[in-house]
């Protein structure tokens, strides 16, 4: 980073006179841009990026909206440097103004998210090349009469390019280049990802699928604002549906954002775009190195990456001309982003689409019950897809009864469940076994003297990792060994596992199968992404016979030769007190039995429950999501919740619980007396303390027209200043009550 060159010679280099002021926003917790001097002969615009002196240091901002503020230029102190980079449009800069507002978040640190590639803001250095100029060496060999044949049409090369592409070393190059034979150049840089060609493969829709893309290409063909959503059963051709809208966009000339669940997971998705457009699109998540990171970032802006394929954060690199957006599993809650800015990107990317004025498409199995409410109403339209595509059937889901087929002592698979993988097996097709609980036991205690192990600083308990020999809180990252003896008693070898995690289910699948070749998923796998996208190319390949995961598995991935699907505990996402819960629950279960019988092989599912007449167990089974979602809108109307009622979260933190619980009172004392809107609380959340701060909870629930935001707004402008270790954390649209 550039600093004034008066810093290092005093005053042999003065500042130039300032000549007028500008806001400019800088990505720290400000609550409105600060105000700065142009020194004379700086160009300046809104929107662009800039190195701007901030008490001792110097940071990087942006140019914001907004004339002059009448305050002298000599008393500010001046923009340091301008990055030579195309300035934020101004349809990003009402967007980051609008996530602002809506979320009650400082501007700045939403302009914080879209500056996330420092590094990125001045032009890529050039490349050096070589370009052949002609003439004979003075000997000539077989390797130098191969560089020569491929240098002589003309194209410019880089020496190792070159000299790869000849198949012989540099040295061989280098004797050429000392005989003249090549004259140095200077090339641009290269492109992350090459330009995607929108005819590259004939589309492949029958029946649905076409007449599905013709209402897409419709809206995309028109240029402005809509929304779509593509509601289709798992395998029915949604995302070769949407290719049709990418490749209508690119033939616009316009840019394309594909926003994925877990984008680092999906190199089956890249592999499927490449084969349809002929390459990869540039991908956005924080998995990538950080050189890369600042390529796509500058290549996005210049519009150079016509097509970036990314995670939630994405949703704010500044592109040139953004014409599309894509929310590929749209209901998933890895959209909502917790921490420092509170938002979901889905709700977020029609906020986009809207300034912009360009169509976006929701895509989902399960849509949010918020979508299809909206799609029901007319704001979105609709297309549904109720087939899987080609000869490709639904598997046949049951219900197994756990009060009538119990496992065996000291087991969690019912013999309905096993002698289902044992058969499968002997058809050398695959089974898949899910349980979203990671790690061998969630709660390990002394047989003794009742002792359980729990994280030191979270109120949460301590889960075996036994492949690991550990013992790790999945809050906050704590983790010590596994003791032999417990801690409080002494005891040796008393210490007794409760609970099954895909660790437990994968040792007593190797019990009853011990030939099967099995392979266990979970995000803590060693060996990171690299590793899961390995395991997943391998089962993919049918290199595994029992697959036990996660939610890892539910994320739209296709195995061909996957025709059982057995869910271990069906009914863990119940047990909890989210309004969310039977939709959620629905939802990943409808995705993992949906990984079923998707190349037309007969495949089944079988779901292990203790409560087999709840609606949510037989709406999977019968397959009438209609009769679900029409049950579950119901009953959030009656009870005022989203999408007919707002909420908001206020989490109060401290050191000690008494400070939290009494600035949390002080809150929701301050809260004005608004018709139809009232605040629950404060009371201690389900994970009173995470990382060691105490924690409270208030819910501020209001109807749909409610001014939420004014509301919230008046009462923490109210209510006590944040003083010592408090921290005050305000979610708009929680999608977590923990």
């Amino acid at each position: 980073m550039s600093t004034d060159s008066s810093d290092l010679f005093g005053a042999l280099f003065e500042t130039p006179p300032a000549t007028r002021t500008v806001p400019v926003l800088v990505p720290l917790p400000a609550p409105r841009p600060y105000s700065y001097a142009v020194p004379e002969g700086m160009a300046v615009e809104p929107g662009s990026v800039v190195q701007v002196p901030l008490g001792p240091r110097q940071v990087i901002g942006v140019v914001w909206d907004g004339g002059e503020d009448g305050v002298d230029p000599k008393k500010l102190r001046p923009i340091s440097h301008v990055f030579d980079c195309p300035p934020l449009n101004k349809e990003m800069r009402d967007f980051i103004d609008w996530v602002s507002a809506y979320t009650l978040s400082p501007p700045g640190l939403v302009a914080r998210m879209a500056l996330r590639a420092p590094n990125a803001f001045e032009p890529e250095p050039m490349v050096e090349g070589l370009r052949f100029i002609g003439g004979e060496p003075e000997r000539m060999t077989p390797a130098r009469a191969r560089v020569l044949e491929r240098a002589s049409d003309g194209v410019s090369w880089t020496r190792t390019g070159l000299a790869h592409a000849a198949g012989v070393s540099t040295s061989v190059v280098d004797g050429l280049i000392s005989q003249g034979i090549f004259e140095t150049i200077f090339l641009p840089p290269p492109p992350v990802v090459a330009k995607p060609d929108s005819d590259f493969a004939a589309s492949r829709l029958a029946g649905p699928q076409k007449d599905a893309a013709e209402d897409i290409l419709g809206e995309v063909r028109n240029g402005a604002f809509a929304v779509s959503l593509i509601d289709g059963v798992t395998g029915s051709g949604k995302t070769e549906v949407y290719f049709e809208a990418i490749a209508e966009t690119l033939r616009r000339g316009k840019q394309v954002l594909i926003l994925l669940p877990e984008i680092a997971l999906t190199a089956s998705f890249l592999e499927r775009f490449q084969d349809r457009f002929g390459a990869k699109p540039a991908e956005w998540h924080s998995d990538l190195a950080p050189r890369i990171r600042e390529k796509v970032w500058r290549q996005a802006v210049t519009g150079e990456v016509r097509v970036v394929a990314g995670a939630r954060s994405a949703l704010f690199l500044p592109f040139e001309d953004l014409g599309l957006i894509i929310v590929d599993e749209e209901h998933d809650p890895a959209y909502k982003q917790e921490d420092r800015v509170y938002y979901n990107a889905r709700d977020m990317a029609v906020v986009r689409a809207r300034i912009g004025d360009f169509p976006i498409v929701l895509v989902s199995a399960t849509p949010s019950v918020e979508s299809q409410v909206n799609g029901q109403s007319g704001r979105y339209t609709t297309i549904h897809l109720p087939t899987r595509f080609g000869d490709a059937a639904l598997p046949d889901l049951h219900l197994v009864d756990m009060r009538r087929h119990a496992p065996e002592r000291g087991g969690f698979l019912s013999p309905v469940l096993i002698r289902a993988i044992g058969k499968t097996i002997e058809k050398k097709e695959q089974a898949l076994l899910f349980l979203n609980r990671r790690g061998y036991a969630p709660l390990t205690l002394c047989r003794v003297c009742g002792h359980r192990f729990q994280c030191p600083q979270c109120s949460s308990w301590l889960v075996e990792h036994r492949f690991r020999s550990q013992l790790q809180c999945h809050q906050c990252g704590y983790t010590e060994r596994t003791p032999e003896a417990c801690p409080e008693c002494g005891t040796l070898d008393h210490l007794v596992a409760c609970g099954p995690g895909v660790e437990r289910i994968a040792e007593e699948v190797e019990r009853h199968f011990p030939d099967a070749r099995t392979i266990v998923l979970s995000s803590d796998i060693t060996g990171g992404v690299k590793r899961l996208r390995l395991e997943l190319d391998a089962i993919a390949k049918g290199e595994a016979d029992i697959v036990i995961g996660t939610q890892l598995v539910a994320k739209g991935h296709n195995f061909p030769l996957m025709t059982l699907v057995g869910i271990v505990d069906a009914d863990l996402g119940l047990a909890n007190g989210d309004p969310r819960a039977a939709e959620r629950t629905f939802q990943l279960l409808s995705q993992v039995t949906g990984r079923a019988g998707r190349t037309g092989l007969k495949s089944h599912g079988l779901l292990q429950t203790y409560q087999p007449q709840h609606p949510v167990m037989q709406a999977i089974v019968s397959g009438d999501a209609g009769a679900f979602y029409e049950r579950e809108i119901t009953e959030r109307e009656r009870a005022i919740l989203p999408p007919f009622g707002r909420l908001a979260s206020i989490i109060v933190s401290a050191e000690t619980r008494q400070d939290a619980e009494s600035h949390a009172r002080g809150i929701r004392s301050s809260a004005p007396q608004v018709s139809g809107i009232s605040v629950l609380g404060p009371a201690e959340a389900p994970l009173a303390i995470v990382r060691g701060r105490h924690r409270f909870r208030l819910l501020v629930h209001g109807r749909r027209n409610s001014d939420m935001q004014a509301f919230l707004k008046t009462m923490l402008a109210q209510a006590p200043k944040e003083r010592g270790s408090v921290q005050v954390q305000l979610d708009i649209d929680p999608q977590s009550f923990l």
